[in-house]
This record gives structure tokens, sequence and C-alpha cells, in this order.
């Protein structure tokens, strides 16, 4: 049996198609859209790197094979060879049912420790004075909430409580929610941005549309709710566009890559050499509560990390620990 590139299927005797197979079981398990494709076309590219032969005729060797190979030939970061190993382990376990021995061979992709880029408070307030309108409320919540990107983007009004002065963030990483603060200084334009989601959302309606995506089971349990204006993007789309998972023509969430071209355009009128993007802004918003004082825990689950080792970072940053010394020039 052999896979058919071209078409993304494994041809044979009566085989089905391995990749719609794929698709199906994430579905199944909800898995993000950005999820099922990483993962298909890390199994693409391990089938056609093995002559294009069905995965259920290889095993472990091949896996150690392909994973050694893009540490050792490709180079890869240990995240993307963690990717690539969990795409492989979802399709034999969870696809054709069989348990992968643990593999000992694999040559492991090495991860490096860095500390984090961070601007200063100057150069945040250099970047954001040079970016107008929507992006600029984005990128001024990424500082002033500590969002991650994707954070951002998928903000539904519902979970912006303007009474409370807080932001609900939704199945973050690791499918946790958690709040963070709302900068009393956007109040005014976040609701300016409810409002133009609000008139936008009349006109999809009366156009028949205005119906939003909504995660897991919930548009079969709560049938009106797509529609309600709760549910709607924060940060819409300028045009409708085609569910790839169905036929149904909706609005989505702006395209994080117009912010993070923004961002990019910003840093660099503004003359900051530091290769800042749009995290940058998340780790300056937790490297300044430090300073201001705040305390690491408090800075941990306002980031939603799992372990506040992964927050322990920004101590370095600030010369905290064992680098929090007077140099001996300076004495």
């Amino acid at each position: 049996m052999s896979y058919s590139g071209g078409s993304e299927g494994v041809t044979g005797a009566g085989a089905p198609r391995l990749m719609d197979q794929v698709r199906a079981r994430m579905r199944l398990k909800h898995y993000s859209l950005r999820t099922e494709r990483a993962y298909a076309a890390w199994i693409r590219r391990f089938i056609v790197a093995n002559d294009k032969r069905h995965p259920r005729d290889m095993g472990a060797v091949e896996v150690e094979r392909f994973l050694s190979s893009l540490a050792v030939e490709g180079q890869v970061a240990a995240g993307t060879q963690n990717q690539a190993l969990s795409a492989l382990l979802f399709l034999y376990r969870e696809v054709l049912g069989v348990e992968l021995p643990w593999m000992e061979t694999i040559v492991r992709a090495k991860r490096p420790q860095r500390v984090p880029v961070v601007l200063s408070r100057d150069e945040v307030t250099r970047l954001l004075t040079l970016m107008e309108g929507t992006r600029a409320l984005m990128a001024s919540l990424l500082y002033g909430s500590g969002l991650r990107l994707m954070e951002c983007v998928r903000l539904r009004v519902k979970d912006v409580d303007f009474s409370r002065h807080e932001i609900c963030v939704r199945d973050g990483k690791g499918g946790k929610d958690r709040h963070v603060p709302l900068p009393a200084r956007l109040n005014g334009a976040l609701a300016q941005q409810v409002e133009r989601v609000r008139v936008i959302h009349e006109q999809d309606l009366a156009a028949g549309h205005g119906a939003v995506w909504l995660p897991n089971a919930l548009a079969r349990k709560y049938r009106s709710a797509s529609r309600e204006l709760g549910w709607q993007y924060v940060f819409p789309a300028t045009g409708l566009s085609r569910d790839p998972r169905g036929s149904e023509c909706r609005r989505h969430h702006v395209d994080e890559s117009s912010l993070q071209r923004a961002v990019r355009a910003a840093r660099l009128r503004a003359g900051i050499v530091k290769p800042a993007t749009c995290h940058t802004l998340r780790h300056s918003f937790a490297t300044h509560l430090l300073e201001s004082g705040h305390d690491i825990r408090t800075i941990q689950e306002l980031l939603g990390h799992k372990d506040v080792t992964t927050t322990q970072i920004y101590t370095h940053v600030l010369n905290r620990g064992g680098l929090g010394v007077l140099s001996p020039l300076d004495q």
C-alpha cells in the first residue's frame, strides 16, 4: 500500500483515505484548525520521506529515523521536533490504533536557554504611539493585559467586562481560562470598538448572515448563540469568509498577520533595533510588573503559565537572582 501525495490519500485495495481519517479524528477531539493543519502537514512529510509507504507498514524505526533527521539534517528547533513527534504519535495512537514503543534512540534537537526580548517603557510608548486605529488598540492590549497574539484576535465581546475592568481569556494555552486586567485608559477605545462590532453585526444580520463560529458543540447546544452580539469577535475581519470545515459563510476574526506587520512597521519607524514582535509586548508586560514590585505568583496567574519556573525567566531579564550583584567596576 502506498501514499498518493498529490491527492493526500492512501491508495490501495479498499483502503480508506488516511488524511480524511486523521482530520475526522482530530475534529472529534476538538483540535483547532491550526493544529489540524500542522499535524496533517507533518504526517504527509513523514510519508513522503519514507517513499510514500503507508504508515501502517512502518513503525518506531521509521519514526525515530525521521525525527532524528529533522534534528541532524534539518537542524530544526526543539519545539518543531516535538510538534512532529506529537503529530506522528497522534497518527499511530488515535488513527491506526498502534502504540509505538518509547523511542530512546531519537536524536533530540537542543532547546537553547534564552532570555526574552523586552522593551523599555520608553520603547513601548514610542512603538504604540506610531500605531493607529484597531491595530494600535490590539497592540495596547498585548502590553496592557499580557495577552498572547491569538488570545487577542480571538477575543469575544462577552468576555470584556467594563464594570469590573477585566478581560476573561477563554481556552488559552493548555485549554485554561484566566482573568487579566483591562487597562482603564483603554476603556473608551475598546467601548468604541465594541460599538463598531454592534453596527457590523446588525448589518450582517440584515444581509442574512451574522452567525459566528462557536467552539466544540456549542452551536448545536445553543442554536441561537452564534447570532448573538456577545459571541462576536471584538476584532472582526473586514469581510465574510467561508468556513474551511463547512459551507457556511461567516465573519471570522481579523488575520493575526496584519497585527504582526503593523508592529514590525512601527518598530522600524521608532528606530527600535531590538527584534521585537507581538510577543515581546507580553514579555514587557511581565517584566514591567516585576519592576513595579508585583509578586511573581500573581504574574504567573496573569500570564497563564502552568509552572512558576516559566515565569521566573523574567527575573533574569531584571538581573535578579544570581546576576543581581553590583559589578566591581561600578564599585
